[in-house]
């Protein structure tokens, strides 16, 4: 049986509507309530994903995932960490109208 998620209204009243209308990266949104997803509905700090991980959690294609990876991050609200050049990234999900 599905668990109950609970969005912060930020996602669905401003961001959606800025990623998507604004910046027209419906991607990045996807990408971004994935990774909300597995991070701050888990009561967790970050995750590690590869592309591909992700790319396969959301339906969307590898390069569209790292598309929307290299824009959330430009807009700050995602980091990413390697331990080494080949590790899967571990994300961050920053939520910049927190601060």
């Amino acid at each position: 049986m599905p668990r109950e998620l609970r969005l912060d209204a930020y996602l669905t009243d401003v961001l959606m509507r800025d990623l998507i209308g604004h910046d027209r990266a419906p991607s990045a949104f996807l990408v971004y309530l994935w990774l909300w997803r597995q991070t701050h509905a888990q009561g967790r700090a970050n995750v590690g994903a590869s592309l591909q991980d992700i790319a396969r959690a959301t339906g969307l294609s590898k390069s569209s995932v790292q598309n929307a990876v290299r824009r959330l991050k430009r807009r700050r609200l995602l980091t990413a960490e390697r331990a080494s050049l080949t590790a899967a990234p571990i994300y961050r999900v920053n939520e910049t109208w927190k601060r």
